[in-house]
């Protein structure tokens, strides 16, 4: 599996799509990086990987204080899962290799 690199990833949200990039970078199953929107970046956590599977969360203050929580795979140049957020259920994300 290749998920090292940046991904342009939308993620479907109660407010409307949402935009932003991701960098990944895998390291024995962790996984590390940054997901940056809105002119903001904040460095992922938990992150992990088994085969084509992915894992990781983050925090954002905008447009509120949350733990987005992802899980998702990885099928050559193209990425898709969903993105918990807490009390507020799971939603769907998709991308694609920047």
């Amino acid at each position: 599996m290749a998920v090292d690199g940046n991904w342009n990833i939308v993620m479907s949200t109660p407010m409307g799509e949402r935009k932003a990039s991701l960098t990944l970078k895998n390291a024995g199953g962790t996984l590390t990086g940054t997901l940056g929107a809105d002119g903001n970046s904040t460095e992922i956590f938990d992150g992990t990987t088994s085969g084509d599977d992915v894992a990781w969360k983050t925090s954002v203050t905008n447009p509120m204080p949350l733990t987005l929580a992802f899980t998702g795979k990885v099928s050559g140049d193209a990425i898709s899962g969903e993105m918990g957020i807490g009390p507020m259920g799971s939603f769907p994300f998709t991308g694609t290799r920047a």
